[in-house]
């Protein structure tokens, strides 16, 4: 999949997170948008990266403690 492919897929989340919203005003949506992109985003790598942290931080360009902290975060800890 492309980068492209990912950014269409958010645009047409987001627009419909809009839509559903039906004229209400959003509120704090790049810590909400953060939140719900990052779960699965660390679900997958640390699957594909065997559930190693250190591969899987390299991967994300992330010191390893960090994404201990993001784990434990998301309750994938």
């Amino acid at each position: 999949m492309s980068n492209q492919n990912i950014e269409q897929c958010v645009r047409d989340s987001l627009e419909s997170y809009f839509r559903d919203l039906d004229g209400e005003a959003p509120n704090s949506m790049y810590d909400m948008l953060l939140r719900v992109v990052e779960k699965p985003l660390l679900e997958v790598v640390m699957s594909q990266a065997d559930h190693n942290q250190s591969r899987a931080a390299e991967w994300l360009g992330l010191n390893r403690n960090t994404l201990r902290k993001k784990l434990v975060e998301h309750q994938l800890l």
